[in-house]
This record gives structure tokens, C-alpha cells and sequence, in this order.
């Protein structure tokens, strides 16, 4: 059971005290030093009598029942219906931000729903939910609320899907991903440089949840990268990117690579073209990633599942509705009865593009 501190506020275990009597933040790698009262960076952890509380659990900016494909996640349950849910505030400082009304928002008001994490997990049964996903901002700030959530799933059957983008530390990663089913990790760039100045953090930590996730838990895992011209498209540090992928996750952890469209503090940007996501794509393949997809944009051909073995068609999308399903029940291809990496059901889910607002 959680300490309640306070309505929405709970003690939490991820700190320590300094010899000036401020209070160090340990849940990720920025380190926030907080003075009594001071929020940290991501604003919804806080120094409350010099220790570290989180003040929005069991508080969200909304829940959503959405194609699990929006995640993105196209190796896990496809076709299913995933419930979906955020809070405020984030750890990182992406001048890109494509959600930033609620990962920048420092309104309390912005969470104006509520629910307990068995309140979230009957819900999402009682709508034929397979799964919950905590994402529009990032988990690693709602640690707490995000692995009750997760925990409450489990007993009801329903899987826990995090949409992150990995920067956190390693204590608090092990204990968050030992409740976690499917991960989609935004790895934002292949860069340091990109990283330091575009997001306020650094690449190896987010390296190191990649890992982590891969080589120490059975999580399911997929990675985006958000495309931003002249930014982190070069094919140098393409090829580098997916290169590393390939060495040190394997090459079958899917890749999406989107477009980014102008918003929060890079307006100036146009947004990605199509092609761009398609050499990114073809990159990716020619250095051996054998699922590799391009989303927020509309092309069924490179949004849909091949065999990495014969190259037919296995599962066809058309934005987020499921066409084609060419997998026997034991999620190998029909054709030449090569194996697909993911999680399957025997059929495909028919929950298609559609969305749906929940309310509590």
C-alpha cells in the first residue's frame, strides 16, 4: 500500500537528502536538487518536508480506448482495443514536443479525470480492453500510480503497455518494467549532441533502458523515432542508429519511424516529407532490421508486416485498420512457415481505428 501524503499525493522511494538539506530526486538521470516546496523538472514530483512525493496519482489528463497500433506497437495483440491514459509534466525537454499541452502543462487542472488503478483495470475489462498503456506523457514521472495500474491489470488479466521515452535510472527501472508487458521507447535520436541541446537529457541513458528491456525482462519491445528534417535524418547517423539496433537488440525489435509536424518551440520546422520516412526505412532494412514501419503518415505498404523470409505480406494496415492476416495460429507465416516476432493471438483483434473516450 502506498503512503498517502495528502489528497493525489503520495510518499515515494526513488531520493535521498543532501548535506545542505535540499533533497536529491533519484528516479532519473537528471538529479533534481529541490529546496522545501520545489517541484523537480517533470512538476509532479515535489519536496514536501524534505522528502519526494508525487502529487497527481490517481489524477489524468483523460482515458481513451485506442487501436493498440497508435501506440505504436504492430507485434503486440494486433487488431486490440488498449485503453489509454496520461497525467502531466515530463522529465525531458523536447523543444518538438508533439503532446506538449499535457507533458509541459504545470495546471493542476489539466487532470481532470480521476481513478484508482482498480477502478482503470475494470474498465478496461469491462470494455474488452486486452491491455492499458500509459503514455501522452511520459510513466518514468507517474512511476507509482503506473506500476498500481499495472499490478491491478495483472490480476484482472489485462496487460501493462509503457509509451516512453527510457530516461530513468536503473533502480527505478527494474522495479517499474518487472510490472510492464510492452514497451514502444522513443529513442529521439542516435546523438548526444541532439539530445543535450533538443532534449535537455542525454543518449546513454535511454541506451541503457534499451538494453535493459531487451536482455533482462520479457517486456515485449518496439522503438520510434520521430523524423525531424536536418535535425537527426542524416543517413550517417541513420546508419548508425540502426546499426546499433541491430548489434545490440537483435533484428527483430520493430521500428517506427514518424513524421514530425511543427509544434511547441520548433515551429519553424516543415514537417517531415514522406520520403524521408521511406530512406529511413529502407536504411534500416539494408542494415538488417526486419520489421521496420513509417506512421503519421499514409502508406499501407510501408505500415504492414512482411516475412523477413519470403517477403509476402502478413498483416496489412491501412492507417490503423487491420487488412490482410496471412499468420496460422502459431504466428508463423502461412506461406513458408517462418516465425513472426511479437505477441499473437491466433486472430487478429477487430477493433480497427476507431476512438473512444472513457469516462470515470
Amino acid at each position: 500500500m502506498r503512503t498517502v501524503i495528502a489528497e493525489n499525493t503520495v510518499a515515494t522511494d526513488y531520493w535521498h537528502v543532501l548535506d545542505d538539506h535540499t533533497v536529491q530526486c533519484d528516479l532519473c538521470p537528471r538529479f533534481c536538487h529541490l529546496h522545501t516546496g520545489q517541484h523537480g523538472l517533470c512538476f509532479v514530483r515535489q519536496n514536501l518536508q524534505q522528502q519526494v512525493v508525487m502529487t497527481s496519482y490517481g489524477r489524468s489528463s483523460g482515458f481513451v480506448i485506442d487501436p493498440i497500433e497508435k501506440k505504436p506497437l504492430n507485434h503486440f495483440f494486433p487488431g486490440t482495443p488498449i485503453l489509454s491514459f496520461g497525467t502531466a509534466g515530463c522529465n525531458l525537454a523536447c523543444k518538438f514536443c508533439q503532446n506538449w499541452d499535457i507533458s509541459k502543462s504545470r495546471e493542476i487542472q489539466t487532470l481532470s479525470s480521476r481513478a484508482s488503478p482498480l477502478a482503470i483495470a475494470q474498465t478496461a475489462k469491462a470494455h474488452g480492453c486486452v491491455s492499458v498503456a500509459f503514455t501522452y506523457n511520459d510513466p518514468v514521472i507517474f512511476h507509482e500510480y503506473a506500476i498500481d495500474t499495472a499490478q491491478a491489470c495483472r490480476e484482472l488479466g489485462i496487460y501493462a503497455v509503457a509509451v516512453t521515452a527510457g530516461y530513468v535510472c536503473s533502480e527505478p527501472r527494474a522495479e517499474f518494467y518487472r510490472y510492464m508487458d510492452a514497451a514502444n521507447v522513443d529513442l529521439k535520436a542516435f546523438t548526444e549532441s541532439f539530445y543535450r541541446n533538443i532534449t535537455g537529457g542525454h543518449l546513454q541513458p535511454v541506451l541503457d533502458t534499451l538494453l535493459y528491456i531487451k536482455h533482462q525482462t520479457q517486456v515485449w519491445l518496439e522503438i520510434t523515432t520521430l523524423i525531424i528534417p536536418d535535425e537527426n535524418d542524416s543517413d550517417a547517423e541513420l546508419n548508425a542508429m540502426t546499426q546499433w539496433i541491430v548489434e545490440n537488440l537483435g533484428c527483430d525489435v520493430p521500428l517506427h519511424f514518424t513524421a514530425f509536424h511543427p509544434d511547441w518551440k520548433m515551429t519553424s520546422k516543415p514537417p517531415t516529407a514522406s520520403s524521408a520516412l521511406l530512406k529511413a526505412r529502407d536504411i534500416a532494412i539494408n542494415n538488417g532490421v526486419r520489421y521496420v514501419y513509417v506512421g503519421n503518415v499514409h502508406d499501407k505498404k510501408a505500415s504492414s508486416s512482411y516475412c523477413h523470409n519470403c517477403g509476402k505480406l502478413l498483416i496489412g494496415r491501412d492507417w490503423h485498420q487491420l487488412s490482410e492476416w496471412r499468420l496460422d495460429a502459431s504466428a508463423c507465416c502461412q506461406y513458408c512457415g517462418t516465425a513472426i516476432a511479437g505477441r499473437f493471438n491466433p486472430q487478429p483483434g477487430t477493433w480497427g481505428a476507431k476512438r473512444q473516450a472513457i469516462g470515470f
